[in-house]
């Protein structure tokens, strides 16, 4: 089953919805998360509390709102434009993600890249 969530940098707060699959699930047990992120183009990632191989999701085809889990790094990523791989204004990650959700108006992030905090929630 799906999970919706709040994703809050500075002053903008997302809705976004996390998939149902075990990979997901492991994200939404670990929820709340108030973390410092890095940006890779216009793509927020941080370290999560989460150990998890690439699943039958895995794949670097992404798009604007895509919320991936990164098993290299343990880190989710929240894609929002494009990225230092990025050949048109899609968005690429480094290497394969899993597809763990989407984020609503993802796009509004570009302004919000000079924060220095993320608080993702889940909404009951």
């Amino acid at each position: 089953m799906s999970m919706s969530i709040e994703v809050q940098v500075g002053e903008l707060t997302l809705r976004g919805e996390l998939s149902d699959t075990v990979c997901a699930q492991a994200i939404a047990e670990s929820l709340p998360l108030d973390t410092s992120f890095n940006t890779w183009g216009e793509e927020f990632y941080f370290e999560i509390p989460v150990s998890a191989e690439l699943d039958r999701t895995a794949t670097s085809d992404v798009e604007v709102g895509t919320i991936g889990y990164w098993p290299p790094g343990q880190a989710l990523a929240i894609f929002f434009g494009r990225t230092p791989m990025s050949t048109s204004d899609k968005p690429v990650p480094a290497s394969d993600v899993n597809l763990v959700g989407m984020l609503e108006n993802a796009g509004d992030l570009v302004d919000f890249m000079s924060e220095s905090r993320i608080v993702i929630r889940r909404i009951e």
